[in-house]
């Protein structure tokens, strides 16, 4: 059986599940393959090669083979598995391998619970002792109902250590074949050990408490507080977790009197349907946890636990998705002192909510209650406005535990937009956690969407962590950050679900189907078309083909900054998208894209919504970042290097130079939609952001739609463009600064449908310290058309032009017009500087052969004093050549489409402009903007 194409449902798959219902039903596994919920972000890659010879007839391999699943899970993802299907307590030492012999992909599909030691079926005794359950690096296992799961009992181990490149990965069988996932999709895991909990019975009899959510006989619970349950390393847990009844549930991993033998570090638990990990009592220790979109607590704790965590990174579902605490932490509900009580220690977290809010439960930060300690340490809690309470602590011993010193809380930073504190009966919240000076209230953390801090937030700021591992105990690794990550070391990356890992695939079948050498297959986002992965530095030549889609996974460099150069060259008809605002293209100084499409068929860099044909907008992921060895006037006056830190990306994406006719590349029918970040005001992600990039950088049948910040932003350089597009962007649609002095002819500006956000079509600088900066900014502007609408609030609104800090600029053919109710659509800078208005004066900033058709054409500018320095009417109608007014938009556009009369600038002996018959962009009987566009319908 070799499946080379990956297809969707087709009456072959219906044969086939039924031949899988009756195949289980033989197991006593329970079937479920139907889902109507949403898909998730992220991929954790793990590669299965494909096979070449059937396994080996005396190879047995732990389970049951069962052909009818095999062939429907190879059929979806397009390579041969193997299906074992475990349904049976395992009682002797077993390895999950994740290839057979011959190197043939092998999966393992849970069917009921399955113990891993434990009771025997004829012993009421401790369990069968030195069982291990070992999974090797890569292996996929799967449940397909609540009741599938895996228990590993007292006295048994499990040793699951997979590698940052090949995690090992528990999941749904929805997952598994690419369909639609949600929560609750399989039970979790669970483990079982021999560390007291509070639960245990005080006259030193046998301790065997029942654990939560699984069949009779799963207990936990002892006297042995270092008991060693084995090892998770590099596991991902996701769409897990079933609730039994309420206070009775599975968790995504459930610790069950687990000692502090066992090691757990770098595992995640996505989309569970409960809480993502829960620890009763025990003194487990874990670092590196992941902990993203889980619909209950994030983290849970009771019944005396005592373990340290560090590097814990929670984030709440996107979307407003279902979420409540990101710690729920008790020590006993009926006896809040009872000992041991529950005192944690916790070091380097990051809590980042939503605004999920329900009558029963909403989106939360910390809450302590029934008689839990805990010392917190080096965290940052923060989300938006509509978040719940970020900081709570329940009235009564956890109260008293506050008060007596038993609650430490240091180097925390609260940053959430609605409630930081929630007080309690006779308990000022605030006052306590502001009477420890190393902790602060802050409004601006500056992190990304993922939780990365950028260069300049507080979180990595000189000190702003402790060093936990000399105050508190050696378990911790050094740091001197506050959160989960340090913005330079995202240890995240490679295997998390979300973050460029846990995604089941196959590496060779998909490089037959087309992923070129320098990127990774991933999970086909609309279940055919082969997806490929782009992530980090990529330092050798790429070509992506049209015949797949790529992802962005986070920062993607092409070339490093002026060392290990590469080109990336798109063929027509590619499609490039991202998921979320951290996720942007850079191409570096010295490196180049060359981007050839067609007006048949574009090149289109987009949002993972816009693919799955779901609800788009802007700012669903971050946006094209080219940079180049142009002068720019930030560069060091003395001759020294330049390389200047562009906004929006993160360290090390520099730009400026000495060389204005560098070449970056080529864009040519290139359509960006839906992009833009705002990380902190002035520093964001543009649909497109040119960084001095030079003359010799072909641009041109370019658009950028609906972008959440400025459609294309010049700083410094001397690039040029025609036929560029700017549709719906939310914030100015062209903005140069800093010494730009390329050319643009054809532009076309429009605000957004149905008066939706928007601002300036043009917002110009030179230097807001030093207006007249050499060099300055001058560019020359041909044929452009400003369309604005009725947008209008306090903050901002749809105008037309405005030139400021020492900008100079050469506009001709312009028609600048709008609906009912837009401002201004001229204006130059007044107030304590009059650089840009002398300009104007003398002739240095000109317009000429334009109309404008605004509510409001010109607004004046004026000193402090109110003195009017410009009378912008005058100088537009007066003092330029060929300008005039018309009545409204009617009058000058029908449509996109110039009808006014007004003669064009002659630019006979410009080797750039051409000699346009029109004014304006775009006319009826020349529409270069027809079958490679958006939003123009």
């Amino acid at each position: 059986m070799k499946l080379n194409k990956i297809f969707k449902h087709s009456a072959t798959n219906v044969a086939i599940v039924t031949a899988l219902s009756l195949g289980l039903a033989a197991c006593g596994g329970d079937i479920n393959l139907e889902s109507n919920v949403d898909n998730s972000v992220g991929d954790t890659v793990v590669t299965n090669p494909s096979p070449t010879t059937p396994t080996t007839p005396d190879e047995v391999l732990p389970g049951k083979a069962n052909s009818a699943l095999s062939t429907q899970v190879s059929a979806a993802l397009g390579f041969d598995v193997q299906i074992q299907v475990l349904d049976t307590r395992i009682t002797e030492s077993t390895t999950l391998v994740a290839n057979d012999s011959n190197g043939n992909a092998v999966m393992y599909a849970l069917s009921g619970g399955v113990d891993v030691g434990g009771l025997s079926a004829n012993k009421q005794a401790r369990g069968v002792d030195d069982v291990v359950l070992t999974i090797e690096p890569g292996t996929v296992i799967f449940g397909q109902s609540g009741n599938d799961y895996l228990v590993i009992h007292r006295d048994a181990k499990i040793m699951a250590e997979g590698t940052k490149t090949s995690p090992i990965i528990m999941t749904s069988l929805q997952d598994v074949q690419g369909e639609t996932t949600d929560s609750g999709q399989w039970g979790g895991l669970v483990i079982l050990g021999n560390a007291p909990s509070n639960k245990c019975p005080t006259d030193g009899s046998d301790c065997a408490l029942q654990v939560e959510g699984v069949g009779e006989g799963a207990v936990f619970g002892g006297t042995d507080w270092e008991d060693d349950s084995g090892a998770l390393k590099y596991l991902v847990v996701k769409y897990a977790g079933y609730e039994i009844a309420p206070d009775n549930e599975l968790n995504g991993i459930t610790f069950g009197g687990v000692g502090s033998g066992t090691s757990v570090d770098y595992i995640q638990v996505h989309s569970n349907a409960d809480d993502g990990v829960e620890f009763f009592g025990g003194a487990v220790n874990a670092k590196h946890l992941v902990l993203t979109g889980n619909k209950d607590d994030s983290v849970d704790w009771d019944n005396g636990y005592k373990g340290m965590l560090q590097h814990i990174y929670i984030e709440h579902a996107n979307n407003s998705g279902e979420a409540n605490r990101a710690i729920e932490a008790d020590n006993d509900g009926s006896d809040p002192s009872k000992e041991p009580q529950s005192n944690p220690i916790i070091s380097n977290m990051t809590i980042i909510g939503n605004n999920f809010d329900t009558a029963d439960k909403d989106s939360e930060g910390i809450y302590l209650r029934e008689g839990t300690a805990a010392k917190i340490f080096n965290t940052v809690i923060t989300g938006p406005s509509e978040m719940g309470e970020c900081l709570e602590f329940e009235a009564g011993i956890t109260v008293d535990n506050a008060n007596s010193g038993k609650i430490v809380m240091e180097n925390v930073i609260m940053a959430c937009e609605g409630e930081n504190f929630k007080d309690s009966t006779s308990f000022d919240m605030e006052a306590w956690f502001s009477a420890e000076s190393s902790n602060s209230i802050s409004s601006s953390i500056l992190i990304s969407e993922s939780g990365v801090p950028d260069s300049g937030s507080p979180l990595i700021a000189a000190n702003a962590g402790q060093d936990v591992a000399n105050t508190q105990n050696a378990f911790f690794d050094t740091t001197d950050y506050v959160g989960a990550l340090n913005g330079t070391d995202d240890w995240r990356q490679g295997w998390a679900f979300g973050f460029g890992g846990g995604v089941v695939t196959a590496t060779a079948e998909s490089e037959a189907e087309g992923c070129p050498t320098g990127t990774t297959p991933i999970t086909p986002i609309d279940g055919v078309t082969t997806t490929c992965q782009l992530t980090g530095e990529i330092t050798n030549d790429l070509t992506l083909t049209a015949n797949n889609l790529y992802a962005l996974n986070g920062p993607v460099f092409i070339g490093e900054d002026k060392a290990n150069s590469a080109t990336l060259t798109i063929e027509p008809g590619t499609t490039i998208y991202g998921r979320s605002g951290g996720d942007y293209l850079v191409i570096s100084r010295d490196s180049a894209i060359e981007a050839n499409g067609t007006a048949t068929n574009p090149i289109t860099f987009t949002s993972s919504e816009d693919i799955a044909q779901g609800v788009t907008g802007s700012g669903q992921w971050g946006g094209v970042v080219i940079l180049g060895n142009a002068k720019s006037n930030k560069c060091p006056s003395d001759g020294s290097d330049c390389a200047l830190q562009v906004e929006g990306v993160a360290e090390g994406g520099v730009f400026g130079g000495t060389d204005d006719e560098d070449s970056s590349g080529t864009l040519r029918y290139v359509v960006v939609k839906h992009a833009g970040y705002e990380i902190a005001p002035d520093n964001e992600l543009n649909g497109i952001t040119f960084g001095g990039v030079g003359s010799g950088t072909t641009v041109e049948y370019i658009q950028v739609h609906e972008n959440a910040d400025d459609g294309v932003e010049f700083f410094g350089g001397t690039v040029n463009a025609k036929y560029v597009v700017l549709t719906g962007n939310k914030d100015d649609s062209v903005d140069w600064d800093n010494g730009y002095r390329g050319n643009l002819q054809y532009v076309l500006v429009k605000h957004a449908d149905n008066d939706g956000e928007a601002n300036r079509a043009i917002e110009a600088d030179n230097d807001g310290s030093t207006p007249d900066k050499e060099p300055q900014s001058n560019p020359t502007i041909a044929n452009m058309t400003i369309i604005g609408n009725g947008f209008d609030t306090p903050d901002k609104a749809s105008e037309g032009i405005y030139l400021r800090e020492g900008t100079k600029a050469q506009l001709h053919n312009f028609v600048v017009t709008g609906t009912s109710g837009m401002g201004e659509c001229l204006e130059l800078e007044g107030g304590s500087s009059t650089v840009t208005t002398d300009q104007a004066i003398n002739g240095d900033t000109v317009i000429s052969n334009s109309v404008f058709a605004c509510d409001e054409n010109f607004k004046d500018s004026k000193a402090t004093d109110g003195t009017v320095l410009l009378d912008a009417e005058d100088w537009v109608l007066n003092q330029n050549d060929d300008n005039s007014t018309a009545e409204n938009m009617g009058t000058v556009l029908n449509g996109i489409f110039t009808i006014d009369t007004t003669t064009p600038k002659d630019f006979t002996g410009n080797a750039f402009f051409d000699n346009a018959n029109h004014i304006g962009a775009v006319t009826e009987g020349n529409n270069w903007t027809s079958g490679w566009t958006v939003g123009l319908e």
